[in-house]
């Protein structure tokens, strides 16, 4: 469908891409891995139109129509959330009077046999098909579905585009471009303004989705539940691989392997011949054996290993100092916005070294309890930071907020104080911004580049409180890995909002849960948090709690004949089949651990992973586990109506 041929980018000197081709094929979904930096924007870009490539070409149909959501879109203004949806239905209207020419010509002309007239038929029928493929039929239906799925709900769609944030507006401009359905979609970045469930109705829509579709992302299990092809960018090239994310990985480490020790095995012929070379060419008896073994090296195909880009951000947050044992403080606190009640009656405590994650769909306030936290006033009640605290904060929109006609380097200078500013070149370095890097303005930086830049600022004073909002929006899966790891060195307290559960598990102890105007604590990682609630996803919340209330409706519609059971012997059994049922999930949990450990030890990982019987009694197991769990959350259901 595109082609993609012998590409080359270069400026300044620098090459950022050498000679690149691939196709992108109907029906294909790609995810485009690199680090930030590689060039995974550029080249949609490139794709698209949107920018010319030093040399080269991209090829693609006549016919063949490209939508792309960019990671930064101008966005308009002044109309309802509809009609601005609707908007992306004008190639539908003029495929309408387009047929309906074509129609009048076909019926007023009379040369039936001429090649004009087998055009215009040829037109009719490829317009008709683009037609049922728009699906004109039901034009309000389909913008209600997209909307909703993308998390707006009804009583927005009459609300103008103005009064939305710009992480809602970009859901308009995705709403606009999957109801235009071109044949290839280029999205750079869609997750990162949707909560879980927008992402999980959008894995969906583009699973079932009739083009291609090419992805930029770093959410690993975004790209895991949608792709089946990763083209990676490093340093120029592109290499093509017919997987997922994670196999796509598990793929490289392979390839590179193989590389390395078909290379080193070369190596050691070469330097046995060449000591043979050595050994017999100045004798005059040997001397034709060893020009032929000269022959042999100067043919021989030498094997070259794939250059490897391991460059990474490497950074500590300073020590925390010590602060108070309250570090942050709710009471009865309530927030409302333009008389919208966000939530109300708050009350928690965040104590010294708790590591907390806020969870929740959007709009229930996670990120304006984290700016009041940061000194945002409450409508009613308090939220307060406690005796000694400082405030490393991080928001949302901090990367896109950065004055885009400073350096790099102004943009960290300006609030380093005292010795700090002999150091900024150096925190700088750690983020990957060195040499000539630290003089580019902010306006050339990639989305990624941007949010190290903004991260890069919290290193400038030492805090005893970091409060991220999204912080791993645009990081590449390297990045975020560091940043992972950097926070879970930090030594102080940590408050973090994210839909992004690889990042969340084993960061957080906590996590509190934002629902329906209120907040609710749990303890443990976020893994931990969606067993007990005996969910797989956030999706499934709302279900959850949907299913609990009609659960007690039916409950109490129920017949009081069900009464005059034995309760005592029925609640007795029904203790004794959730004790086994608890028994028989530890003793799966143990097994699977156990076979876990194995995978994850590079000495047992090869004869377990071709232990095929072993695989699939492991996923037996797993299965097994999943249904013993939903048995006893069927089992605790009917033990506390027994116990009432």
């Amino acid at each position: 469908m595109i082609s993609v041929n012998g590409v080359t980018v270069s400026f300044g000197g620098f090459t950022l891409y050498d000679n690149i081709s691939f196709l992108i094929n109907p029906r294909d979904r790609i995810g485009l891995a690199g680090k930030n930096g590689a060039g995974k924007s550029t080249l949609m870009k490139i794709i698209v139109g949107e920018q010319s490539p030093t040399s080269g070409e991209v090829a693609k149909p006549n016919d063949c129509t490209v939508g792309y959501l960019k990671q930064d879109m101008a966005m308009s203004l002044g109309k309802t959330v509809f009609d601005e949806t609707s908007t992306a239905f004008a190639e539908l209207r003029k495929l309408e009077k387009h047929i309906e020419w074509l129609g009048e010509q076909l019926t007023v002309r009379t040369d039936y046999e001429s090649d004009g007239y087998m055009q215009l038929i040829q037109q009719l029928n490829d317009s008709n098909e683009r037609l049922h493929i728009l699906d004109g039929g039901e034009v309000e239906a389909q913008i209600e579905r997209t909307l909703m799925g993308l998390g707006f709900e009804r009583k927005d769609f009459t609300r103008l585009t103005d009064e939305f944030s710009g992480g809602w507006r970009m859901r308009i401009e995705l709403a606009k471009l999957l109801l235009q359905k071109p044949n290839v979609l280029l999205l750079d970045e869609p997750t990162n303004h949707l909560d879980i469930e927008s992402i999980q109705w959008l894995e969906v829509f583009l699973k079932d989705y009739y083009g291609a579709v090419v992805i930029v992302s770093h959410d690993k299990a975004f790209l895991d539940n949608l792709t089946t092809r990763t083209i990676e960018i490093s340093l120029g090239k592109t290499y093509d691989y017919k997987a997922n994310y994670s196999r796509y990985l598990e793929l490289r480490k392979e390839r590179r392997d193989t590389q390395l020790a078909a290379a080193k095995n070369q190596q050691r012929v070469i330097d046995k011949t060449e000591q043979l070379i050595d050994k017999y060419r100045a004798k005059a008896n040997k001397a034709s054996f060893a020009q032929s073994l000269i022959k042999k090296l100067d043919r021989m195909d030498i094997i070259e290993v794939d250059d490897e880009d391991n460059t990474t951000i490497r950074f500590r947050f300073p020590p925390a100092p010590r602060s108070g044992k309250v570090v942050v403080e709710a009471k009865e606190a309530s927030k409302v916005y333009d008389g919208k009640t966000i939530f109300s009656d708050v009350d928690f405590q965040v104590e010294r070294e708790d590591r907390v994650a806020f969870v929740g769909r959007n709009g229930e306030g996670k990120s304006t309890m984290v700016r009041m936290i940061n000194g945002e006033p409450a409508t009613e009640g308090s939220v307060g930071i406690g005796f000694s605290v400082s405030v490393g904060y991080f928001a949302q929109d901090d990367a896109d907020m950065l004055d885009p006609d400073k350096t790099v380097f102004e943009i960290v200078d300006e609030l380093a104080l005292g010795d700090v500013r002999k150091q900024v070149r150096g925190i700088l370095g750690s983020f990957l911004f060195s040499g000539d890097d630290v003089d580019k303005k902010v306006k050339v930086l990639s989305g990624g580049e941007r949010t190290r830049l903004a991260l890069c600022r919290l290193l400038l004073h030492p805090h005893n409180l970091l409060v991220l909002d999204e912080p791993t929006n645009h990081l590449d899966m390297r990045s975020k890995e560091v940043l992972k790891q950097a926070l879970m060195n930090f030594d102080g307290t940590l408050i973090i909002v994210s839909h992004d559960r690889d990042f969340l598990q084993g960061l957080t102890s906590k996590v509190f849960e934002f629902r329906g105007g209120n907040v609710k604590q749990h303890i443990g990682d976020i893994y931990e948090f969606l067993r007990t609630r005996k969910i797989e996803n956030f999706a499934e919340l709302e279900i959850k709690d949907k299913e609990k209330k009609q659960a007690a409706a039916e409950a109490k519609a129920e017949t009081s004949s069900k009464q005059d059971f034995d309760d005592r012997r029925e609640y007795r059994a029904l203790q004794n089949q959730v004790t086994k049922c608890e028994e028989t999930i530890a003793k799966l949990e143990k097994e699977i651990k156990t076979f876990d450990e194995k995978l994850l030890d590079p000495e047992q990982y090869q004869r377990v992973a071709n232990d095929k019987a072993g695989f699939a009694g492991y996923e037996q197991k797993k299965k097994k586990l999943e249904e013993e769990m939903k048995r006893w959350e069927e089992l605790q259901e009917k033990l506390e109506e027994a116990g009432k």
